[in-house]
């Protein structure tokens, strides 16, 4: 089939819901630590209460790739209408959160948010393939980094501008102790997830199935239940999956572990890298913890900031070479994170008195080409890969290639990593930046289909 050229604002309107998938999926790093420890829980339970990303990620996405795959409404269309479902479910977890009563609420409504997010999540992965010529895949998986990037960005700062433009205060809390700050930002975080994906839904539209598709799904129905047709589908996929996505495995392993293990492991990091401190009660700590937020927002504005600059570069250089490139960047900063300092001054931003920008920032900028990358290239390289019609099916399943390293890091590092490691957070930082450069090396190995 024979697909349209699609202009810039045509891409960026088809993606637009992925910014409030994202905006979401940033409000969870950003605060479900936090949530938690205002109900009770101990820092020892925090990774175990995390497990509901990666294990509805692995058993959701494949399923409703499956399903999308063959599903048609010609009214509705094939992925939109999981765009609609995820999107509403979305917004009411988001919504009912702030007012957990304990850690269990929470942390039940913590599942439904994930396994909502991972419903419209799946298809826009699968939409960019469906929609697009194959010269385009990189354009429009680097819209996809862009709106992440952008969407966890303000996700991370929205508490702080509430507090910071004087709309509410910093001591305004709810009956449960969560600061209404908190509520407020998912609120927006519902608002802003239904409302992206409307203006997706509203704007673009689907290729309709050929005949014999249209034949194929109603037989399909007719002879299975939809329980038994999907799991079938996903088994078949499962031996009959392309060579180069079995090669992406490790190219996918390396980095999502490393970002686990950045993520649990960076406060902690920082806190004695530069204050020399583990003890949470200090100042340094806190210090340390504010730190994050800043550096982790630093990534994700690099992220969105240089989506687009890196176009014309993965037409010049091929995926492969791109990807390889961005992550020896990125695991090369977090390598130099210890040998890094908050007290040298790079240059001072003119905004208000001057926020001023040390030299510890410099391993976020090259985690944010990084993370650029690994939101497009992979995704590029696997469509590039997958026969027509079973899009919906493999972008679910490559997406156990992020959940499952999650999973195995969760476990790996809490009984045995850390430990061997010394019991040092520094070597987990440095774990982390080896295992990103890894997976860029891995990514030079992928063979490519060679298309006309």
């Amino acid at each position: 089939m024979q697909k349209k050229h699609l202009n810039f604002w045509q891409i960026l309107t088809m993606n637009f819901g992925f910014f409030g998938v994202q905006f979401s999926f940033g409000l969870q790093q950003s605060n479900m630590s936090a949530i938690y420890k205002y109900l009770g829980a101990e820092e020892s339970e925090l990774p175990l209460l995390w497990l509901a990303g990666p294990v509805t990620g692995l058993v959701v996405q494949p399923i409703v790739g499956a399903i999308s795959d063959g599903t048609w409404s010609s009214k509705f269309g094939r992925r939109k209408p999981f765009f609609l479902i995820g999107a509403v479910i979305a917004s009411i977890a988001l919504i009912a959160m702030p007012y957990s009563s304990s850690i269990w609420m929470a942390a039940s409504l913590l599942w439904i948010l994930d396994a909502a997010n991972n419903i419209a999540l799946e298809p826009y992965r699968a939409f960019i393939s469906d929609k697009l010529p194959e010269k385009q895949f990189s354009f429009g998986f680097l819209v996809q980094s862009f709106f992440t990037g952008l969407g966890t960005t303000l996700a991370n700062f929205t508490p702080a501008i509430l507090v910071s433009f004087g709309i509410l205060a910093l001591t305004d809390k709810m009956d449960n102790g969560i600061p209404v700050s908190t509520y407020w930002a998912f609120l927006i975080g519902a608002v802003a997830s239904t409302l992206t994906i409307l203006i997706t839904v509203f704007t673009t539209s689907e290729y309709p199935p050929t005949l014999e598709e249209i034949k194929a799904i109603k037989f399909a129905k007719s002879k299975e239940n939809l329980v038994v047709k999907t799991f079938r589908e996903i088994i078949i996929a499962f031996k009959e999956m392309p060579l180069p996505m079995k090669q992406l495995i490790p190219v996918m392993f390396f980095p999502w572990y490393a970002m686990f293990c950045y993520w649990q492991y960076l406060t902690s990091a920082l806190s004695l890298s530069l204050y020399g401190t583990l003890d949470q009660s200090t100042s340094y700590f806190n210090q340390a913890q504010l730190l994050t937020g800043n550096l982790n927002g630093t990534y994700n504005i690099i992220c969105f900031s240089i989506a687009f600059l890196m176009i014309p570069i993965a037409k010049k250089l091929g995926a492969k070479k791109l990807h390889f490139i961005s992550l020896v960047i990125g695991g090369i900063g977090l390598l130099s994170m210890p040998y890094l300092n908050d007290t040298d001054i790079l240059f001072v931003l003119p905004f208000g008195e001057g926020i001023i920008v040390s030299q510890i920032y410099l391993f976020s900028f090259g985690l944010g080409i990084t993370w650029a990358s690994m939101m497009a290239m992979p995704y590029q390289m696997l469509a590039a890969s997958i026969p027509y019609g079973k899009t919906g099916i493999y972008m679910g399943i490559f997406n156990m290639f992020i959940v499952i390293p999650m999973i195995i890091q969760i476990f790996s590092v809490q009984y045995f990593i850390y430990d061997f490691l010394g019991k040092n957070p520094i070597n987990i930082i440095r774990l982390a930046g080896i295992f990103i450069i890894l997976g860029g090396i891995f990514s030079l190995f992928v063979k490519l289909p060679k298309r006309d």
